[in-house]
C-alpha cells in the first residue's frame, strides 16, 4: 500500500518541503499526493498542459525522496534525435556507430542509486519504449553495441502534455509501457482553472525577477490585476512567468496600469473578460458555490435563531450584511431559489462587481458570470 508506506517514511523523519505555490483546492490536493508519493519507489506519470508545472512537480518528488542525495537527471525525450536517442538514454560501446570513438555512459547509468526525470515521453520511438519498458520492469539494459546486460537502480518520473491513450488507438505508444508507467497519474491542472493562484505566483515572480535584476517595482493597480487574473493563460505558469518579467522590464519605476497590462498581452480589454471558457469541471464549480451558498445560509439561519430570543419587534431585523429571507421562505426555499437570491443581493449590493462579489462568496469570476446568465441576473431582477 502506497499510503501506508509513505505516511512510515514520513513518521520517520522525512519532512515535507514545497515550493509548489498555490492555495487553490487542486494545488493543495496535489501537494498532498507528492507528499504521500514522494517516499516511495514508484514509478509516476505525471500529465498536463504545457508549461503547467511537470517538471517543477517532478523536482517535488525528488526532493521530498529518500533519494534527495542522489543525481536528479532530466531528460527531454522530445529534444533528441531518434538516431541517438538510445545512445543518450542507456549509453554506447566504442566503434558502435559512427562517431563513437569512446565509450560513453548513458542518462540512466548517471542516474544509478538516483531519479531520472523523462519529460515529453510521449516523444519516445517505439524501439526504444521496448527497450525503456524492460528497464522499468527488472532495471535491466543494454548499452548500444554492447552485448552485457547492465543492471540499474532508478526512480523513474515521467511527464506528457500529450493523451497517451490517443497515441496507443494511432499505434503511436506502447498500452504495456503506458500501464506500467502510470502506477500513480499525478494530473496538473492548467492555471485558468486555478485563477485563486495567479496572483500568489505572480507576487513570487516579481520577487524572484526584482531582486535578481535589481528592477524597481512601484505597485500595480486592483484593475491591472484583476486583468491578469482574468486572462485565460494558454501556456500556464511558464507564460505568466515570461509575462511578468516581460511587463516589469518595459514598466519599471512605475505603477503598473491596465492599458501595460494589456499591451503586454497584445489583446483589447473585451478579450480579458472570462464570460464562459470551454473545459471547466462544472459539476465541481456547483459544489464549492453551492458549499458557500449554504454556509452562507446557514449563518443566515444562526442570527435568526439568536434573533428568535429577542423581543418580537426586533425578531424581524436584518442581519448584519444586509441580505434577508423572511422566516416562513427559508424554511422551504430550495436550492435554486436560494442561489437567485444571493446573487441577486449581491449584484446590486456591489453594483454588478464581479470581482467583489467572488471575492465574497469566494468562488471564481467565471462561475459568477455563467450563473448570471443561468438565471437571467441583470440590474438586479429576474428576467
Amino acid at each position: 500500500m502506497i499510503g501506508d508506506n509513505s505516511q512510515k517514511m514520513l513518521k520517520q523523519g522525512n519532512s515535507y518541503k514545497s515550493d509548489l505555490l498555490g492555495e487553490s483546492i487542486p494545488i493543495v490536493e496535489l501537494r498532498e499526493i507528492i507528499k504521500q508519493v514522494a517516499p516511495t519507489d514508484v514509478t509516476v506519470l505525471i500529465t498536463g498542459e504545457s508549461g503547467s508545472g511537470k517538471e517543477v512537480v517532478a523536482n517535488e518528488i525528488y526532493k521530498n525522496s529518500s533519494r534527495s542525495a542522489k543525481p536528479f537527471i532530466t531528460v527531454n525525450c522530445g529534444a533528441i534525435p531518434e538516431g541517438i536517442i538510445e545512445s543518450e538514454l542507456f549509453g554506447h560501446i566504442k566503434g558502435s556507430f559512427t562517431g563513437a570513438i569512446e565509450n560513453r555512459k548513458g542518462y540512466f547509468e548517471a542516474a544509478n542509486g538516483g531519479t531520472i526525470f523523462l519529460d515529453e515521453i510521449g516523444e519516445l520511438p517505439l524501439q526504444t519504449q521496448v527497450k525503456f519498458l524492460r528497464v522499468i520492469e527488472n532495471g535491466e539494459y543494454m548499452k548500444v553495441g554492447g552485448t552485457k546486460t547492465e543492471k540499474v537502480d532508478v526512480r523513474i518520473l515521467a511527464a506528457t502534455n500529450k493523451n497517451l491513450e490517443q497515441l496507443i488507438a494511432s499505434n503511436s505508444f506502447r498500452e504495456d509501457l503506458y500501464y506500467r508507467l502510470r502506477s500513480i497519474n499525478i494530473v496538473i491542472p492548467p492555471l485558468r482553472e486555478r485563477k485563486g493562484d495567479i496572483k500568489i505566483l505572480f507576487d513570487n515572480f516579481v520577487k524572484q525577477f526584482t531582486e535578481r535584476n535589481s528592477v524597481n517595482f512601484k505597485g500595480i493597480t486592483a484593475d491591472a490585476m484583476d486583468s491578469i487574473i482574468n486572462y485565460n493563460w494558454p501556456g500556464n505558469v511558464r507564460q505568466l512567468k515570461n509575462f511578468t518579467e516581460s511587463l516589469l522590464t518595459l514598466n519599471s519605476d512605475k505603477i503598473i496600469e491596465t492599458e501595460d497590462v494589456l499591451r503586454q498581452l497584445g489583446m483589447p480589454k473585451a478579450e480579458i473578460m472570462p464570460a464562459e471558457i470551454n473545459g471547466f469541471n462544472k459539476q465541481d464549480e456547483r459544489q464549492l458555490l453551492f458549499g458557500a451558498l449554504y454556509e452562507l445560509k446557514k449563518d443566515i439561519m444562526d442570527i435568526k435563531h439568536q434573533l428568535s430570543t429577542l423581543e418580537s419587534s426586533k425578531a424581524n431585523a436584518e442581519p448584519e450584511d444586509g441580505f434577508y429571507i423572511s422566516d416562513d421562505k427559508i424554511d422551504n426555499i430550495t436550492y435554486d431559489e436560494f442561489e437567485q437570491e444571493v446573487l441577486t443581493y449581491y449584484y446590486n449590493k456591489y453594483n454588478g462587481n464581479i470581482n467583489r462579489i467572488a471575492d465574497k462568496l469566494k468562488i471564481s469570476n467565471r462561475t459568477l458570470y455563467r450563473k448570471f446568465k443561468q438565471y437571467g441576473i441583470k440590474n438586479g431582477k429576474y428576467n
